[in-house]
């Protein structure tokens, strides 16, 4: 199956870093490099851009989509976590802007075989890397109830989490849960048949839930911003595409900790902590895709864009 992605908020994201031509930018989830390819056709040749990905199949299609660009390119799998350590492999310490875009690929929703979605039959996988050996079906079947219960009430903010736990730990007692469906079934009689009705998907937060845990995804995130933002020239941007309120809840609580760092008590006239500002937040509220792309490309509807800008 060939790698494909649709870039969500695509101009507004590229438009936000404010390309200089001379510059060095980064793609840390380079995906099928549709965001990197038009950062890429703003460079001169001076220009220098470094796209990261973990995702084998990710790699291959932005190496393709990109080859046009000639040296100017560099691409690296690896995690955006050990970005810093990977940029200082190359000899670069600060860079004018980072792209950050946190939605599972189509390709990955839409390759059976990965395990991402609730919609397909396959074998329960999940991994974003998959030199990983950890899968989801270690968690689904190795889990404790307790442990289950608190990921899907966590990340995925599912008020039957309790419920669905012990369903799943009811079942395996029968036998392991293998795939997709197995998992589906068993959330399904889960959660009361009226409320199945009335939502979406029965499955969606508990296999976002799982898929978070698996990768590690809000832990590598909260544990990356603070870095990215300190490896900015000044007058570069950090953009960020958030897909779900974890994610967006975290970019902007970092955006403002580092806008307004001053740990002193409101009542001091004057500051005297030391901490001082290493930006500013360039959107006050998120931008959010346009109608036409949200008819053109559903799973661009729960996208927000957040920026930052170093001074």
């Amino acid at each position: 199956m060939a790698f494909k992605h649709i870039s969500v908020l695509l101009e507004e994201t590229v438009d936000g870093l404010n390309v200089r031509p001379d510059g060095i930018y980064v793609d840390a989830t380079l995906g099928g490099g549709g965001h990197a390819y038009e950062v890429c056709s703003r460079l001169d040749d001076k220009g220098r851009f470094i796209g990261i990905d973990q995702d084998a199949d990710a790699i291959e299609a932005a190496g393709k989509r990109l080859e046009g660009f000639g040296e100017k390119v560099t691409i690296i799998r690896s995690n955006y976590r050990d970005m810093k350590p990977q940029l200082h492999n190359l000899g670069i310490d600060k860079v004018d802007g980072i792209i950050l875009d946190l939605g599972v690929s189509s390709y990955q929703l839409d390759t059976a075989d990965r395990g991402f979605s609730y919609r397909v039959d396959a074998p329960l996988d999940m991994r974003m890397d998959q030199r990983q050996k950890m899968t989801a079906r270690d968690i689904v079947n190795g889990y404790s109830e307790s442990e289950l219960y608190r990921v899907i009430r966590d990340y995925g903010e599912d008020k039957f989490a309790k419920n669905i736990a012990k369903h799943i730990a009811a079942e395996r007692e029968k036998a392991p849960i293998e795939t997709t469906e197995q998992l589906n079934e068993i959330i399904r009689h889960a959660i009361p048949m009226k409320i199945r009705k009335a939502s979406g998907h029965p499955s969606k937060r508990t296999f976002q839930a799982i898929r978070i845990e698996l990768n590690h995804e809000l832990d590598v995130l909260k544990d990356s911003l603070d870095d990215m933002i300190d490896m900015l020239n000044p007058g570069g941007r950090l953009c960020i595409i958030t897909f779900h309120s974890l994610e967006d809840r975290i970019v902007k609580s970092a955006f403002r900790k580092n806008e307004n760092p001053c740990t002193c008590p409101s009542h001091f006239p004057v500051c005297v902590c030391g901490k001082v500002s290493k930006g500013k937040v360039v959107t006050r509220k998120p931008i959010l895709p346009s109608e036409e792309e949200m008819e053109s490309n559903s799973r661009s509807k729960s996208a927000k864009l957040r920026i930052f800008e170093r001074v």
